[in-house]
């Protein structure tokens, strides 16, 4: 009779996981816009920008998208922070927002955060929400990106938030 009760609640536990994720079982994409956020007169740490979004999930996906113009050092220091550097040539919005897509649609990805200062991935982030995946944006500035602000599940400010 125990033994039944044992394997009774195991079984009740074990369903109940699997429909209550904890921040530890959700796993986290982040997509960087590059060219927006990694500017001097934002003195962004990407480092920061990665303990902060520990507390949604653990990053699996973890791009940084950069444009041509992007000097070895930044790359360097991209990769050393733990992240792939994604360098394309003009406008980074639509790869970026390409990979977010793809994300979406990966059923390992729980959370998608966007680190950005505009409301370029609006569309991304509705897709993201409409497929019920978590949603996060990191602004640059609190004044910006009113639209995602909206939108988003967290909002994360920098300089503010951390």
């Amino acid at each position: 009779m125990l033994l039944a009760g044992v394997q009774m609640f195991e079984g009740v536990r074990e369903k109940f996981s699997k429909v209550v994720k904890g921040k530890e079982d959700k796993n986290l994409a982040v997509f960087i816009d590059g060219p927006n956020i990694l500017r001097k007169e934002l003195n962004v740490d990407l480092g920061s920008i990665k303990q902060v979004l520990s507390k949604y999930g653990k990053m699996k996906i973890g791009r940084v998208f950069l444009n041509q113009h992007a000097s070895n050092k930044l790359v360097e220091a991209v990769v050393n922070q733990g992240f792939e550097s994604i360098i394309t040539v003009g406008d980074i919005d639509v790869s970026m927002a390409a990979d977010a897509v793809e994300a979406v649609y990966n059923p390992a990805i729980h959370v998608i955060a966007f680190v950005t200062r505009d409301s370029d991935f609006l569309p991304a982030i509705v897709k993201a929400k409409r497929e019920g995946k978590e949603t996060i944006v990191v602004l640059g500035v609190e004044a910006s990106a009113a639209a995602l602000k909206n939108n988003a599940d967290h909002v994360i400010v920098i300089g503010k938030d951390f």
